[in-house]
């Protein structure tokens, strides 16, 4: 499941990317035959166009500013935190998805698994936690699979078994904080890239103004943007995904032990 959103997510936002790009490219060529159309009716419009005052100059979209400013960056470093992004992103979504789906009614849940135990129908117990989705179904159903045995036995399956839970509901959050880590860190190289090739350049020059130095202080700067833009995403996701477990480790350990008192309440040796 998760390597499936993961590609799903993936293939998205590079099919997004390319039909982009298409855009883009059809536009400049909308523009150039407009040019070509202008030049050879430039004779005809000079009086018209020297009278004529001067269209106000379009206001860039943001998307089109973040485009020119990813590619101003240089392929390397922003290609690289793109990634970073891409990846935080499909195993966040994965995450969200996965334990959105766990979140379940546990109290109309403990309900009748209480009324199938007090008719003294522990099949039919194990039958409403099968037939029910989410962590807290599960943590049941290992514990009425060893009602047979005795009370100690359903309390230590039960615990050993939330052990597990929590394990499966917590996994792949380890990969979201290292991009969040990652995604600044290379930021920063690339900041230290930019800065070498800036001195790289006065060097050769031989001068010192801000035309020699600016491409690569722009890169430099550039790169620390996008990077730390990268970690604030992804660490508003994880931030959500951590309090989305938190909340549900919280619902197993408390209908943990209201499961417990009904079956020792209502069991029958």
């Amino acid at each position: 499941m998760k390597k499936l959103i993961a590609f799903i997510s993936i293939a998205a936002m590079l099919t997004i990317g390319f039909s982009n790009f298409v855009y883009a490219q059809d536009t400049t060529a909308n523009d150039t035959t407009t040019v070509v159309k202008q030049d050879s009716t430039a004779k005809d419009t000079t009086a018209v166009a020297a009278t004529a005052p001067a269209a106000p100059a379009q206001a860039k979209s943001f998307h089109q500013v973040l485009k020119e400013k990813f590619i101003e960056g240089g392929p390397g470093f922003m290609g690289v935190i793109l990634l970073t992004l891409i990846f935080g992103l499909a195993i966040a979504i994965e995450r969200i998805l996965y334990l959105s789906l766990a979140s379940i009614n546990s109290k109309k849940l403990l309900k009748s698994v209480e009324e199938s135990l007090g008719n003294n129908d522990v099949e039919g117990a194990r039958e409403v936690c099968r037939n029910t989705r989410g962590p807290v179904a599960a943590i049941f159903a290992e514990g009425l699979n060893r009602y047979d045995n005795g009370l100690e036995d359903v309390e230590k399956s039960i615990i050993a078994y939330g052990s597990v839970v929590t394990g499966r509901l917590e996994s792949g959050v380890s990969w979201i904080s290292l991009f969040i880590a990652l995604a600044p860190m290379l930021g920063f190289m690339g900041t230290v890239i930019g800065m070498i090739k800036a001195f790289d350049d006065i060097a050769v020059a031989g001068d010192i103004s801000p035309a020699v130095v600016a491409t690569g202080i722009k890169i430099a700067l550039l790169t620390t943007v996008f990077g730390l833009i990268v970690a604030v995403i992804l660490q508003v996701f994880y931030n959500y995904i951590i309090s989305k477990i938190d909340s549900l480790v919280s619902d197993m350990e408390d209908t943990s032990i209201a499961f417990i008192d009904i079956v020792a309440k209502n069991y029958k040796k």
